[in-house]
């Protein structure tokens, strides 16, 4: 049996994504009740949970989207977790970036190139590792 699955979270946590790193579309944001306060939790289209907003994560929101979170609608982001200091001791936090060029390059299949030699399709190369690779907002279950 496992506690995690006993106790489920409303929200939205590190291990979630599972190590990798997930495109979603943000729908909106809310002031909710967590614990004694009211914290913003960032909603995704088609998912069920959403995001406590800490104020790094809302920074990099707004800095790019803008302080209205009317603005941020519609809007891609990628969610992914790095080890982070909490109370003292290091655990797994999520963090949120902007969507780069590259990222969006890696959303379209890559095109198939012909060997001139052959006349067949050339093997593919490998780019990297996870962190090379951005999976759309239904791969992960959240």
């Amino acid at each position: 049996m496992k506690m995690s699955e006993e106790f489920p979270s409303k929200w939205l946590k590190a291990a979630d994504l599972q190590g990798r790193e997930v495109k979603v579309i943000m729908s909106n944001c809310e002031r909710e009740t967590i614990g004694d306060d009211q914290k913003p939790v960032l909603y995704f289209k088609g998912k069920e949970k959403g995001v406590v907003l800490n104020k790094t994560n809302a920074q990099v929101i707004s800095d790019f989207y803008g302080d209205d979170t009317a603005d941020w609608y519609d809007q891609p982001i990628i969610l992914f977790s790095v080890m982070t200091e909490y109370q003292g001791r290091a655990t797994p936090g999520l963090r949120v970036r902007i969507p780069t060029a590259k990222d969006n390059k890696q959303s379209a299949p890559a095109p198939v190139r012909e060997d001139p030699i052959s006349s067949g399709p050339l093997p593919q190369r490998r780019t990297g590792g996870v962190s090379d690779t951005v999976l759309e907002d239904d791969s992960i279950p959240f």
